[in-house]
């Protein structure tokens, strides 16, 4: 059954929906489950609603931009002996489709509905989806209340203006308030700690494969093991957004399956998620391979662990570990590795020892981006290049060669401390679909900004004066120019204050209002 009804999905995302929302039959997944996974949409879709969402994508971090071509799944799955039951086993899955990544907020929400649903019938959905109607837009930075079945959820969606690694606070105001609503922590956030606990010496190196983009497969017991594990990894490089595929629960029937486990080309970069035996099989010659069992939270860490060799991974039920061969291009750094353990001992809460590694993560991630933003800025025409007669100047090409040179007096040794091979890593990063989707998203900021610059140095020309020295042929050119110019600042948003395009506005009415009646006529009636 589908709700709201009217949804159009496809026959083939209907057929991966109702693969991916099921355990392996060999996951033996008693009692309640969650878990989460992600699909390429179909191709040849009319995308609705997109102006309205990419009007508050632009304002969200670029880690938790919407990628237009995958759809999410969130699952709350039931499994329970019923001797009534043909099968012995009550199996149902409650699955919630959206194009947001959100993941605590949509399990959240899951956690309260589900369960109930299981219980009543079709009915109870209708309610769901009735008070999902009444949720507000989902506006970065804005304390949104989503009411849910009689209780009320608040949170903040963060936005690229927040200082990465900080989380404004939502909090229940009242003792009352406490009753009915519920106030989450974060909207996307997983359990680092609980995920990277099994796999906890090697973490270093694990951000160091996710942030070159190498073909990852993590084999787990369950899926909700598996999705945890594979979004946890994709968010170590946060504030960079991971830019290649990645599938936190991956079956051998989904669409990809062929092409992500052909031996004749090489892996590609991507992250998968498993837990179907057959895969030790099938990903065997994938370089990078995380076994994890049973995601228990450690009365003590685990002891100092090897990575193994791929050689040895002949099954899934292979000792729990990371099978590589790949060699850290950084010093492994055991100040974490000791304040985590303390932590253990110490039995520091989950949510206080996930704060610590997100913050080491973050300062790992920082100290290797900041001399590619320092060096990408210089890219930048200087100011006094800009002239409105002509057209914006181009930003410099991206030279590898000037960016290693500036490594000696401005690397990653101004932030931080890990002594390695960070030459090393920076050939490899440039290399990679991160660096690329990185520099891309850089290089339209910067266009944009010279494109702004542009627009201001046009509004502080006395264009009047300018036009009664040209022809009427040259005037209404400038005109119809100009107004392409406010066309595109609206069209793709760009950083221009209001004042100027009013002043620009201004300009063009005062052009037209010199020519003569005729020209006047024409030029306002069009629109473009």
């Amino acid at each position: 059954v589908i709700y709201p009804p009217h949804s159009n999905l496809t026959d083939k995302e209907k057929t991966s929906i109702c693969y991916l929302s099921f355990p392996d039959s060999n996951s033996g997944c008693l009692g309640d489950t969650q878990f989460c996974f992600r699909f390429r949409r179909s191709t040849g879709r009319k995308i609705s609603l997109c102006c309205f969402l990419d009007q508050l994508d632009r304002d969200l971090p670029v880690y938790l931009k919407r990628d237009p071509a995958y759809y999410y799944g969130y699952v709350y799955f039931r499994q329970v002996r019923d001797k009534s039951l043909k099968r012995g086993y009550f199996q149902k899955s409650l699955v919630l489709i959206s194009k947001l990544p959100y993941v605590h907020l949509f399990r959240t929400m899951l956690k309260q509905i589900a369960p109930e649903y299981f219980e009543k019938s079709e009915a109870f959905l209708e309610a769901v989806c009735s008070d999902v109607d009444r949720w507000p837009s989902p506006t970065p930075g804005k304390i949104l209340h989503l009411p849910i079945m009689g209780i009320i959820m608040k949170l903040r969606i963060p936005t690229y203006r927040d200082k990465p690694g900080t989380t404004p606070v939502v909090q229940n105001m009242h003792q009352a308030d406490a009753q009915i609503s519920m106030a989450l922590p974060t909207v996307h956030e997983v359990d680092l700690f609980r995920c990277f606990c099994p796999v906890f010496f090697h973490i270093q190196m694990l951000w160091e494969l996710v942030l070159l983009g190498e073909p990852l497969v993590v084999m787990a017991p369950s899926p909700s093991e598996s999705s945890e594990t594979v979004l946890a990894l994709i968010s170590c490089i946060s504030p960079l957004k991971y830019c290649s595929d990645f599938r936190p629960y991956f079956t051998i029937h989904d669409s990809e399956f062929k092409e992500y486990t052909t031996r004749t080309q090489a892996p590609p970069s991507v992250i998968l998620g498993v837990t179907n035996p057959f895969f030790a099989k099938t990903l065997q010659h994938w370089p990078h391979i995380i076994r994890i069992g049973d995601i228990k939270l450690p009365g003590e860490v685990p002891k100092q662990v090897k990575v193994k060799k791929l050689k040895n991974l002949k099954t899934l039920d292979s000792k729990p570990g990371v099978y590589t061969s790949y060699k850290p291009y950084l010093n492994r750094d055991e100040e974490i590795v000791k304040q985590l353990q303390k932590g253990v001992q110490q039995k520091r809460p989950t949510e206080a020892q996930s704060v610590i590694l997100r913050r080491y993560f973050l300062e790992l991630t920082e100290s290797f981006i900041i001399p590619l933003e320092r060096y990408v800025a210089s890219l930048m025409p200087l100011q006094k290049c800009i002239s409105p007669w002509k057209s914006p100047p181009q930003l410099r090409q991206f030279s590898q060669d000037d960016f290693m040179k500036t490594l000696e007096k401005a690397g990653p040794q101004l932030t931080s401390g890990l002594k390695g091979d960070w030459i090393g890593l920076y050939r490899h990063f440039l290399k990679s679909p991160n660096f690329d989707g990185w520099f891309r998203t850089r290089q339209k900021e910067m266009t944009q900004k010279l494109e702004a610059l542009h627009l201001e140095a046009l509004c502080n020309e006395n264009l009047v004066f300018w036009s009664q020295k040209h022809t009427e042929v040259e005037t209404v050119d400038l005109v119809l120019k100009l107004k392409n110019k406010l066309l595109q600042a609206d069209r793709e948003q760009l950083p221009v204050k209001t004042e100027t395009l009013k002043k620009l506005q201004a300009h063009i009415n005062d052009i037209i209002l010199a020519l003569p009646d005729d020209l006047q006529d024409i030029l306002l009636k069009t629109g473009t």
